[in-house]
């Protein structure tokens, strides 16, 4: 397995035995995703899903390579090159506490992910997706407002409509990261049940310790917006859950090549406004 960057980075927090295109191919829930934390703070569901699981194998795509980090504290007088380097160790630490089955860096520039037609980045995603088959595959959400989140979509949904058909994966969740989806509507939102193995949740953020540290309380916002997003979840009833991540299905887009991100996006953001004016007109 290579790629085409030389520092791109290759791990296997577990069982070294196994051949890096054979973890690949196992792969049964697979996050491609920007930046090194983005898995622990906003995919958590699918770390919990596969941890301790035999039958089910969590692979992680990290597709920049961190170099445009906030920074301070200690980490405020790193370069960007060692930044690039702490970020690196950080995601394979999160790898190991979280068992993963196979980690991924490709360490890609976020100027070139923004950039359509990046043959670097488009190879690098179509041999990730055209190695293996998941079950499901974790993504950010169109409505990010984020634009390396955005572009990193962008690029993973051409990279999966450049596979056949029967290729493609299953299901493909957006996750919520630099824009919460707890505004979808009811009908839409794919609860995403983060309520296992709690005593994780937290240090797989704070192995980060550059951006926690470093300035960033990620540990705790993103389990407080879990434990959040539980509790309102209804209005009507007690609550079910201890913590949700709410996600949106993506599906649609890597089913029908018609349909463009930008459609979806808008059509989704309609659907909000039209109930927002149907219950004041309602009500008032």
């Amino acid at each position: 397995m290579k790629f085409s960057r030389p520092d791109a980075d290759i791990y296997l927090p577990g069982d070294s035995a196994i051949a890096p295109a054979a973890a690949l191919a196992r792969t049964t829930h697979l996050c491609v995703i920007a930046h090194q934390d983005d898995i622990e703070i906003n995919a958590y569901h699918g770390v919990t899903e596969c941890y301790d699981r035999p039958d089910r194998h969590f692979t992680g795509v990290v597709v920049t390579n961190g170099a445009g980090s906030p920074r301070a504290g200690r980490y405020a007088n790193h370069t960007d090159e060692q930044m690039r380097a702490v970020r690196r160790e950080e995601q394979r630490a999160a790898a190991r506490l979280g068992r993963y089955n196979l980690q991924i860096q490709l360490a890609h520039p976020s100027a070139d992910v923004k950039r359509p037609g990046q043959a670097g980045v488009a190879s690098d995603l179509a041999a990730i997706f055209g190695g293996c088959r998941p079950e499901v595959v974790y993504l950010h959400q169109p409505m990010d407002k984020h634009d390396t989140h955005v572009a990193v979509l962008l690029r993973c949904v051409e990279a999966i409509r450049s596979l056949p058909p029967d290729r493609r994966p299953r299901r493909v969740l957006g996750v919520e990261a630099w824009r919460g989806l707890d505004w979808l509507g009811d009908a839409e939102k794919v609860a995403l049940d983060c309520s296992a193995r709690p005593e994780l949740a937290q240090p797989l953020i704070q192995v980060f310790d550059s951006q926690v540290a470093g300035g960033k309380n990620y540990d705790v916002a993103a389990i407080g917006r879990r434990q959040a997003n539980a509790t309102f979840h209804t209005s009507h009833a007690t609550d079910r859950f201890t913590a949700i991540a709410w996600a949106i299905d993506l599906t649609p887009l890597v089913t029908d090549e018609k349909l463009s991100v930008l459609d979806f996006a808008l059509a989704t953001v309609e659907r909000l406004r039209a109930d927002v004016a149907d219950r004041l007109k309602r009500l008032g």
